[in-house]
């Protein structure tokens, strides 16, 4: 696979729009999801009362309601850097390791390399450390409150194009 600097990724992902609005990333396949996709999510709660010490996963995307809630918002400016910052927390994304089946977190943003990420110019993300594996859907789906609410775990697999429909991002703002 050929990846990209996270500069070119920022820019295919937020082509034409200004970096101003935070933004909800998705996988770009709505694989069996109901509503609008699926996008990187604190685990517990919604909105201001997420928690990050929760960790992450995917739920079904916010952005149908009119905004990027701030428990799915990113900062895109942060993506030329490399960093999967969510500025309404003040945390970044991290891999618990580099392993295929590594799970990922949430913490204070420190600039290590757990904290480090590749955006692959195909709309991969992996860790700058390792990236032949990449961040991943699970195939299971689980369902909350109501079939409308909708996640799936995340985790760290060999990037593969028979997995490409799970390992496939983009990033957007409300709609």
């Amino acid at each position: 696979m050929i990846k990209l600097t996270s500069a070119i990724f920022a820019t295919i992902l937020v082509s034409g729009s200004a970096y101003a609005d935070n933004v909800e990333v998705y996988v770009t396949d709505l694989l069996d999801n109901i509503q609008n996709g699926y996008c990187l999510d604190i685990a517990k709660g919604k909105g201001a009362s997420a928690n990050p010490e929760d960790g992450l996963q995917a739920h079904t995307c916010y952005s149908p309601l009119g905004e990027v809630l701030v428990d799915q918002a990113f900062d895109p400016d942060k993506f030329e850097e490399g960093v999967l910052y969510m500025p309404e927390f003040d945390v970044c994304v991290q891999a618990v390791s580099t392993d295929a089946g590594a799970s990922l977190e949430l913490a204070a943003c420190d600039g290590s390399e757990a904290q480090q990420w590749v955006f692959g110019g195909e709309g991969t993300i992996a860790p700058a450390a390792a990236p032949d594996v990449c961040v991943t859907l699970a195939e299971e789906t689980r369902t909350g409150r109501s079939d409308d609410n909708q996640m799936k775990a995340l985790s760290l697999q060999a990037c593969s194009n028979d997995l490409a429909s799970f390992q496939t991002w983009a990033n957007r703002t409300a709609e």
